[in-house]
């Protein structure tokens, strides 16, 4: 995995880079845009200005408050683009007009791209959870997506808040070479399905210097991702930082070469984990995984392979997970559990988890009823270094708090 770090540290030095070059400005109050009044014609108007432009340019959202409807802004562009935001963009509360759209922002289809700015992207989203019942139903209408990047080549996003969004905040989906960097996510802990940012069949991400705190996955990985490095990610509220959940559909990708590392998890549901559903005909491969140097601080369950993912019954369990889990490593995951399976290994009985490593463990729970435990099926796992507690003591499946309602 070191061949694929000096890649990533590349590819983040690159795409900053090229993202600090001269550019031409385009200003929205240019283009007729006011605080306080729908801007959608005017960000749409000077964002084909700039994808015009024959040189790098930069679109500028100023200090205030502008009301944004759904948008949609594609290249391909002549020259890499920018959009810096310094004041708030801010979705409208009506959920009623956003019900079944896909998003609320979309960029799509450029090479060499720039999110950046001290600002913020407020989603309104209080009015959505409220009315949300994905997590209860697979029959459920979808609600918008914050801000999703699909098929950008050499894409940064930088220094952006994203807060409250109605669903998940930010969607990665068909990238490559791709960064995020002093990122702040924020929603309530008790917001549905507010993952901060979902990734997939993307290759070459680098998730770096970013505090999320949220009602879902911190970061969920989906199908099809490779070539990920999340680090120095402090997570928290939320359902921790996952891969998955994965198998739920027919022909998924593999996923390949993820690395999470020097990372903070505290209150939260899970630390890191792989999930997959089972009864499900999914059955891609997930390789080269490793978590390493987490620090978990009150989290129910730090260390988790679950594959019985299945939330508030959306599924049932007559036959086992398709996915196929090797060559993981748990290294240096240390910390608190406020239950007692600190750690657990529920790998599939149709497809046993190979390869599995597991070094200096040193998980505490801090209740009373009962020692620490760290359990396992389906699995072998190759131990070293410190086991705290004794690794796979009893068999996995028990005591594990309810699954989240995550994708």
């Amino acid at each position: 995995m070191g061949c694929v770090k000096f890649h990533l540290l590349l590819l983040f030095l690159t795409v900053l880079m090229a993202s600090h070059a001269e550019a031409e400005d385009f200003d929205i109050t240019k283009h007729g845009a006011t605080p306080d009044e729908d801007i959608t014609q005017a960000l749409s108007d000077a964002f084909k200005a700039a994808c015009d432009a024959p040189t790098k340019s930069k679109i500028i959202i100023p200090k205030g408050t502008f009301p944004l409807s759904k948008i949609t802004l594609a290249g391909p562009c002549k020259a890499p683009v920018e959009v810096e935001v310094l004041g708030t963009v801010q979705a409208p509360a009506d959920t009623k007009s956003f019900v079944g759209l896909d998003s609320w922002i979309t960029f799509s289809y450029m090479d060499g791209f720039t999110l950046s700015g001290t600002g913020t992207f407020d989603g309104q989203g209080a009015s959505a959870w409220e009315v949300n019942n994905c997590h209860k139903s697979q029959e459920c209408v979808k609600l918008p997506i914050g801000i999703r990047f699909d098929f950008i080549t050499n894409g940064v996003v930088q220094d952006i808040t994203s807060l409250n969004a109605k669903y998940f905040h930010f969607n990665v989906l068909g990238c490559k070479n791709f960064v995020f960097q002093h990122v702040t996510i924020t929603a309530p802990e008790t917001s549905v399905n507010t993952d901060g940012i979902h990734i997939g069949r993307s290759d070459g991400l680098i998730v770096t210097d970013t505090n999320i705190a949220t009602g879902d996955d911190c970061i969920s990985i989906g199908d099809g991702t490779k070539n990920l490095t999340v680090t120095n990610v402090i997570c928290g509220p939320g359902h921790g930082l996952a891969i998955g959940s994965l198998g739920r559909q027919a022909k998924e990708e593999p996923v390949d070469l993820i690395t999470m590392q020097h990372c903070t998890v505290k209150k939260a549901m899970f630390g890191v984990r792989i999930k997959s559903w089972p009864s499900a005909p999914g059955k891609p491969t997930v390789s080269n995984i490793r978590f390493e140097d987490i620090t978990m601080e009150d989290v129910s369950t730090p260390m988790l392979i679950d594959q019985e993912y299945c939330p508030h019954n959306l599924c049932n369990l007559k036959s086992p997970s398709l996915v196929k889990i090797s060559n993981v490593i748990f290294k240096g995951i240390r910390g608190t559990s406020s239950t007692r399976v600190v750690a657990s290994l529920a790998c599939s009985s149709g497809a046993p988890c190979e390869n599995i490593e597991v070094g200096d463990i040193d998980l505490k729970y801090t209740g009373k009823d009962g020692p620490a435990l760290f359990t396992c099926s389906n699995v072998k796992p190759i131990l070293s270094g410190k086991q705290d507690p004794p690794a796979c003591t009893e068999q996995a499946g028990a005591d594990l708090p309810a699954a989240a309602a995550s994708a």
